[in-house]
């Protein structure tokens, strides 16, 4: 019997979602023959995340708590064997405030507090929203980091911060010490110049931030330090080093792609889904800002286009909802119960500010389908299918839109990430799309982490395309073909079109 391959060097990815963490152990191996290297992940921990309201009804993200999490999982990752090195990956936007003396003031914000629906207005006043796009290349998204900090100046906090440090950087410092902003997960902001991927001073000037709050930006593959003694020892590590790797973690993902031809769009596609294609250079005409489009720097001095479309929340959320009320749907079973309901019954524009905050989901759908003359999803089955046909409808449309903006074509669509396991929605995404669509690896951020880490230690070599030759290798991909007959081409077409009807009604 084949015995596998030895480890050639050993990671750990810390990956922070905002319904879960993980640590993972990745191990890059030598394949026999002339294969060339591949990577395998073991999860070695996984934990709760999510927002929480305090005393105030404010929702926080308990960092706290995450950090314990974290350390015990790097503790796990290590016992099956020394470390080459350390890399974290997070959401994007949220932030901590740090004192004179390196503490944290408060735990983070979350995205989904209603803080910033004043702020928009005052910072579009001082820079309107045209301009903002010009500079920054950022999709317009009420939580953007600018409108964070425009709420956070009228707040008791503002006097005391010395540092802000965005999610992945902020569990860096703790692990490190060291103060850095990674340049992938800086540039969500709406801070950042995106031409010269640094901070943009005439920005923080005229909305009042102080240049000094900001650390330097650093690329992906940077090494920042190593383990502090404290960490060190609670982990049992030693002094491992910690490398900014694509912080954010769609960055991660992308480069997880298992893309071996240079004409594909992704979908990341978990509680949000990031829909896009990769540019060497940012977009930023008006017709790009009236898309909704962003440009995010990714790794390799990549851009990564694309839209954020509200994604699997709807359904985490209407599951959350359901268990609550007592009932049990496992996910399984309504996929299952979903594939029997009618295509295109009832189809609405996920991307609502309805569908941003915590909630019951399935009666704000419900609300939409009443609005829109729609039949009204009753059934959980019928909820489900509401919600995969409408992500497909907004995948669709994600997709030409990339394509008619950027010029770039587009022969195949890679999904990412743990959606990639809903085999209905992978297959309504190849026939709303039209393209085939290849799934997997669901890991893609994980294996992202790791392939930055691995080169940043020179355990790898080359350019994204060579770190895509192994992320291909010992992944199980499917490939679902996109229906043909006139049926389907036009029940998709008739389905965007009621989408269509209801933005200016609900946008």
């Amino acid at each position: 019997m084949a015995t596998e391959p030895a480890a050639v060097a050993a990671f750990a990815a810390v990956d922070l979602g905002a319904s879960s963490g993980r640590v993972i152990r990745g191990e890059v191996r030598r394949a026999d023959g002339d294969d060339g290297p591949v990577v395998t992940l073991a999860e070695v921990a996984r934990f709760p995340n999510g927002a929480v309201p305090d005393a105030d009804g404010t929702l926080r993200w308990d960092l706290t708590a995450l950090l314990d999490a974290i350390l015990d999982g790097l503790r796990a990752a290590g016992e099956a064997g020394p470390l080459t090195a350390i890399g974290v990956d997070t959401w994007a936007v949220d932030y901590g405030l740090l004192d004179a003396d390196g503490a944290l003031l408060a735990e983070p914000v979350a995205y989904r507090d209603g803080r910033t629906e004043a702020a928009v207005p005052r910072v579009h006043a001082r820079v309107p929203a045209a301009e903002l796009y010009r500079v920054t290349g950022m999709q317009h998204l009420p939580f953007n980091t600018v409108f964070q900090l425009e709420a956070e100046r009228s707040g008791p906090l503002w006097g005391r911060a010395q540092t802000l440090l965005l999610m992945p950087d902020l569990v860096a410092h703790r692990l490190t010490g060291a103060r850095v902003a990674e340049l992938t997960n800086a540039s969500t902001t709406a801070l950042l110049d995106v031409g010269t991927g640094e901070w943009s001073d005439e920005l923080l000037e005229r909305l009042g931030i102080p240049r000094s709050l900001l650390p330097d930006v650093v690329p992906p593959g940077t090494v920042i330090g190593t383990l502090t003694p404290e960490v060190a020892g609670r982990t049992g590590l030693g002094e491992v080093p910690v490398v900014a790797v694509g912080s954010h973690d769609t960055a991660s993902a992308v480069v997880g792609v298992p893309a071996r031809r240079p004409d594909f769009a992704y979908v990341s596609c978990g509680t949000w889904s990031l829909v896009g294609v990769e540019l060497d250079e940012p977009i930023r005409t008006e017709a790009s800002r009236a898309k909704n489009f962003t440009n995010e720097l990714g790794v390799d001095g990549t851009v990564r286009y694309l839209r954020n479309v509200m994604g699997l929340w709807l359904l985490q959320e209407s599951q959350r909802v359901w268990q609550e009320r007592g009932e049990t749907h496992d996910l399984a079973t309504l996929l299952a119960e979903a594939a029997r309901v009618p295509a295109w019954r009832t189809v609405v524009d996920v991307d609502h500010a309805d569908f941003l905050p915590p909630g019951d989901m399935p009666a704000r759908l419900a609300a939409h389908a009443r609005a829109s003359g729609q039949p009204v999803p009753g059934t959980p089955a019928e909820v489900t299918r509401c919600i995969l046909d409408s992500l497909a409808v907004a995948y669709r449309r994600a997709v030409r839109d990339a394509v008619e903006l950027s010029g770039r074509e587009v022969g195949v669509v890679h999904v990412v990430g743990g959606g990639a396991r809903n085999a209905l929605l992978m297959q309504q995404t190849a026939d709303a799309t039209g393209l085939p669509v290849v799934a997997g690896p669901e890991e893609s951020t994980a294996l992202g982490n790791v392939l930055v880490q691995a080169r940043a230690l020179g355990v790898l070599d080359g350019g994204l395309a060579e770190l895509r030759e192994v992320a291909a290798r010992g992944v199980r991909l499917r490939t679902y073909e996109p229906a043909t007959d006139e049926a389907a081409l036009q029940g998709w077409r008739e389905a965007e079109q009621r989408v269509l009807r209801s933005l200016p009604t609900h946008a």
